[in-house]
């Protein structure tokens, strides 16, 4: 499936990954940004979200944490990454840096960001404080492609 119109460079959220894909990440307890919904959703959340009315994932992520599963979210970003190529891909926790920091500074790694390097990116790109703990920063710095 492709979708017409996908996110927009400069968009609210919006992150550039060095591939050209557009990535949305958002805090859920802000308003929805306008425009176009989602197709996909990856939610990091201590607890399972809502129904949101478009084809999401859970992965659970305890608010300050680490995730839980760490495979799973490997598994989860690399389908965000291939999605991400035709699909409007958004990353979401409660407040929108810390977990959906992390998530896009792992998801930059995937998509060839040096992992030493995928925080400074992430915080250049998306927000500046994104990925707020020594524990989130460190599990970007070990976070590695698959082989």
């Amino acid at each position: 499936m492709r979708i017409e119109q996908l996110w927009r460079a400069g968009e609210s959220g919006v992150l550039a990954l060095p591939s050209g894909r557009l990535v949305r990440g958002r805090g859920l307890r802000d308003p929805m940004p306008s425009g176009h919904p989602p197709t996909f959703g990856v939610y990091l959340l201590g607890d399972e979200p809502p129904e949101f009315g478009w084809e999401t994932r859970w992965v659970r992520w305890p608010d300050f944490r680490l995730p839980a599963d760490p495979p799973y979210l490997m598994e989860v970003l690399i389908e965000s990454l291939r999605r991400a190529e035709g699909e409007r891909v958004e990353i979401a926790c409660g407040g929108g840096r810390g977990r959906t920091g992390t998530a896009l500074a792992c998801l930059a790694v995937l998509d060839g960001v040096p992992a030493a390097e995928a925080v400074g990116y992430v915080r250049e790109h998306y927000h500046p404080h994104a990925v707020e703990t020594p524990w989130q920063k460190r599990f970007v710095r070990r976070f590695d492609r698959p082989r």
